[in-house]
C-alpha cells in the first residue's frame, strides 16, 4: 500500500471511487454515504465551521449519538486544519466529569454536539455547582442542528508533523491524558495494519465498536479507508441491544472483515444461546480482529465453536495487540494461523525471569493468547525496570519503537517524559514474553484496569470508593485481574475493615453502589482487609493482593459474603414483581427492589442494557434504555409500561 502523506491526501485519493460507508443505526434503518458525498458534505460542515471563527490548531470536540455526524465532523475537521477530538456519549457520571475535564484542558476547544445532550450536560454541571463549566458549556458549543452547511470551506494544508487528533484515555476523579498523534502516526500505522491483515478494496468490513475508541475508529474506518474498501459502521447501542444483527448484518453484506473486543463476544453468546440464530451463512468472513482487552482463550474457542455450523472457519479468529499511544496497531498473528496459547505458573510470571511452562488444570495455571509479530514500521523489545533489553523468553516490560508511536500528551510535559526510555523507545506500561517470535502478553505493569475495553485508573475509582462513610482514600484499594477460569477482567476493591464480616455487608453495597453510579462499572467483589500491603516507600502493593485473592486466600471470606437465599418478589403489582425477577436473572450479586434506582446500585451500563433488553423482550417496542434515565426504578417503569 501507498504511505501517504497526511490523511487529506488519503481521502482526496478515495474521490470518485465506487466504494461507500454504510450506517446501521438499526434493523431496518440503514443510509449510506459514497466517498464523494463524505468530501463534499464534510466540506460543506467545514465551511459553516469556519463562518463560526474556527482556524487551524483550533480542537472540535466530537460529542454525538450519530455516527454519521461524528465521522463527517471529523473529515470537516480534518480537512481545514483543526484538531478533532472525540469523546463518548456515556450514561454514567464518569463519562460527564471526563468530558468536563477535557473542555478545560484544551486551549481553544469548540464542543459540537446534539441539543438535547447539552441540555444534559448543563443540567449535571449545574447540579454538581460547576459554574465554570457551565460557562464553558453555553460560550464554546456548536450545535450540530444549528450548524448550516452552505458553501464548502478551505481545505487547509497539512503536514506530516500536524497533530491530526488528539485520543483521551479515562478520567473521572483525575485530568485525563490526551494523546496526540500525528498525520505520519497515523498513516504509517493505516499503511502497517492493511498489509498486516492483507486487506484490499474487495473486501467488506463491519464493525460495531464505538468511533470513539481507537480500534473502531482507526482499525474500522481510517484503516479500511486506506485498503479503499466498503465498509458498514453499526451503531454501538444496536450492538449492545440486538447483539445477533451482527451476525446477520455480517450475512447479508457478505463482510469479510469483523472486529470485537473479549466483551463483545460474550455479550453477543448470552443472547445466542437463550435464541439461537436462522440460518445464515457466515463463509465470507476472512478475519475477526480481537483486541483492546485481554484476550480469553476460552471465550474464543466457545464463540468459534457456535458459529462452526453456520460457515465461520477458526482461522478467522485473529487476536492482535495495541495501544492508543502506539497509533493503535502493533502485532498481528500470521494471516491463516489458528489462534494459540501458552499455559505457565502465574507464580513464575517475574520481571526479568523465565516463565515455568505449566499443565492446564495446575492450581496456579494460567493461559496466554499469542498475539503475533510486530508489524511494518513497529519494533518490540522485553526489558526489566531498569530499561535493560532481555532474551526472548523472559518477562518484562514490552517497550515500542517506530512512526506510529506518539510524540507527546497534551499539556502534559513530565507524562511525556515518563513515557519514553532514555534512547526513545515507548514504555507500553505492560508486561510479556517473547515465545517463539510471537509476542505473548501477560498483564500490565502500570496500575490500569481494561473493563469492556476501556482503560481505568484504579486511583480514579479509589477516590470514588473513599467518600463513602467509613473509608478515606488510603483505606480501598482497587485492582483488575482475570482467573484462569473468568473471560473477562474482574474488578476488586479491597477496603481496610476491622469490625465483623455482617458489619461489612452494608459497607460493601455502598462501595459497589457508589461506583456503579459514577463510572457505570460493577463491581465484582468488595473484600475486608486488615492492613493495606505497602513498600518500604509507602506505594500501595496492588500486586501482592491481587495475588492472595488468585491464591484463594479470600475465599472464606467471600463465601461469608456471598448472598443470602432472596425472598420470592412480594410487591402487590404483579407488573413490577415480574420486573424484580427479570433483575435477579441478570444481577445475583444484589437483590434490586422495585423502588430502588437503577443508576445507583451498583450495576455495569452493560447489564442495565441487559435489563432493558429482556424487557424489550417481554414488551416489545415499550422500552429504551434511554426511558430508564426519566423511570429509574422499577415501579416506575411498570407504570411507563403501562400508559
Amino acid at each position: 500500500m501507498q504511505l501517504h502523506d497526511t490523511l487529506i491526501d488519503l481521502l482526496a485519493e478515495l474521490r470518485g471511487s465506487d466504494r461507500h460507508i454504510r450506517f446501521i443505526d438499526g434493523e431496518r434503518d440503514e443510509t449510506e454515504m459514497s466517498f464523494d458525498k463524505l468530501w463534499d458534505d464534510a466540506l460543506g460542515l467545514l465551511g459553516a465551521l469556519q463562518s463560526r471563527g474556527l482556524k487551524k490548531g483550533d480542537e472540535l470536540i466530537i460529542f454525538s449519538r450519530s455516527n454519521e455526524s461524528f465521522i463527517v465532523a471529523f473529515w470537516a475537521a480534518i480537512l481545514g486544519g483543526i484538531v478533532p477530538v472525540p469523546v463518548a456519549v456515556g450514561i454514567s457520571d464518569e463519562h460527564r466529569f471526563k468530558l468536563f475535564r477535557i473542555l478545560r484542558q484544551l486551549e481553544r476547544a469548540t464542543l459540537f454536539t446534539e441539543p438535547d445532550l447539552l441540555e444534559r450536560l448543563l443540567d449535571f454541571a449545574t447540579s454538581q455547582d460547576l459554574d465554570e463549566v457551565v460557562e464553558l458549556l453555553e460560550n464554546r458549543t456548536a450545535l450540530i442542528s444549528d450548524v448550516q452547511t452552505g458553501e464548502s470551506g478551505e481545505v487547509v494544508g497539512a503536514t506530516p508533523g500536524d497533530t491530526a487528533f488528539i485520543q483521551y484515555s479515562s478520567g473521572s476523579t483525575s485530568d485525563p491524558k490526551g494523546v496526540c498523534l500525528t498525520h505520519r502516526n497515523l498513516c504509517i500505522n493505516i499503511r502497517a495494519i492493511v498489509e498486516g491483515a492483507a486487506w484490499d478494496k474487495d473486501d467488506q468490513a463491519l464493525s460495531w465498536m464505538p468511533l470513539t475508541h481507537d480500534m473502531g475508529l482507526i482499525g474500522f474506518h481510517l484503516s479500511v479507508l486506506g485498503a479503499g474498501m466498503n465498509h458498514a459502521v453499526m451503531d454501538t447501542n444496536v450492538f449492545v441491544r440486538r447483539p445477533l444483527l451482527w451476525m446477520l448484518k455480517a450475512d447479508e453484506l457478505r463482510a469479510t472483515q469483523l472486529c470485537s473486543p473479549n466483551f463483545g463476544y460474550k455479550h453477543f453468546l448470552k443472547l445466542f444461546e437463550r435464541k439461537g440464530l436462522p440460518d445464515l451463512d457466515l463463509s465470507s468472513v476472512k478475519l475477526i480482529m480481537n483486541g483492546a482487552e485481554p484476550i480469553s482463550y476460552s471465550l474464543c474457542e466457545e464463540f468459534l465453536e457456535a458459529l462452526a455450523p453456520y460457515g465461520l472457519e477458526r482461522r478467522a479468529m485473529f487476536p492482535v495487540y495495541g495501544l492508543a499511544e502506539a497509533t493503535v496497531g502493533v502485532s498481528f498473528p500470521q494471516i491463516g494461523s489458528e489462534i494459540s496459547r501458552v499455559i505457565v505458573h502465574r507464580h513464575s510470571l517475574k520481571i526479568g525471569e523465565p516463565w515455568e511452562p505449566a499443565d492446564l488444570g495446575e492450581d496456579d495455571a494460567v493461559s496466554f493468547v499469542k498475539v503475533g509479530q510486530a508489524i511494518r514500521d513497529v519494533e518490540i523489545r522485553i526489558a526489566d525496570d531498569a530499561d535493560n533489553v532481555l532474551e526472548h523468553g523472559r518477562v518484562g516490560n514490552i517497550q515500542l519503537f517506530g512512526g506510529s508511536m506518539t510524540e507527546k500528551i497534551y499539556g502534559d510535559e513530565q507524562a511525556t517524559r515518563d513515557l519514553f526510555t532514555a534512547d526513545g523507545w515507548l514504555r507500553t506500561g505492560d508486561c510479556g514474553v517473547i515465545d517463539d517470535g510471537q509476542l505473548v502478553i501477560t498483564g500490565r505493569s502500570k496500575d490500569i484496569i481494561i473493563v469492556n475495553g476501556q482503560n481505568y485508573y484504579p486511583h480514579d475509582i479509589e477516590e470514588i470508593a473513599a467518600a463513602v462513610e467509613g473509608l478515606d482514600l488510603g483505606k480501598v484499594v482497587v485492582g483488575g485481574t482475570k482467573t484462569s477460569g473468568s473471560q473477562t477482567e474482574e474488578l476488586l476493591v479491597f477496603a481496610l475493615y476491622k469490625r465483623s464480616i455482617d458489619d461489612f455487608r452494608r459497607l460493601a453495597e455502598q462501595v459497589s453502589a457508589r461506583i456503579g453510579e459514577h463510572t457505570g462499572l460493577e463491581v465484582d467483589h468488595v473484600i475486608p482487609i486488615r492492613k493495606v500491603p505497602k513498600t518500604t516507600s509507602g506505594k500501595v502493593q496492588r500486586a501482592a493482593l491481587l495475588n492472595a485473592y488468585l491464591d484463594g486466600d479470600f475465599d472464606e471470606v467471600l463465601a461469608k459474603l456471598a448472598p443470602q437465599d432472596v425472598a420470592a418478589p412480594t410487591d402487590e403489582d404483579p407488573l413490577v414483581a415480574e420486573l424484580e425477577l427479570i433483575c435477579r436473572e441478570h444481577v445475583k450479586e444484589r437483590p434490586i427492589g422495585p423502588d430502588d434506582n437503577l443508576f445507583e446500585v451498583g450495576v455495569s451500563s452493560l447489564t442495565l442494557t441487559e435489563i432493558a433488553l429482556a424487557i424489550d423482550e417481554r414488551y416489545p417496542g415499550r422500552l429504551d434504555i434511554a426511558d430508564m434515565f426519566d423511570y429509574p426504578t422499577l415501579r416506575e417503569i411498570a407504570a411507563y409500561l403501562k400508559d
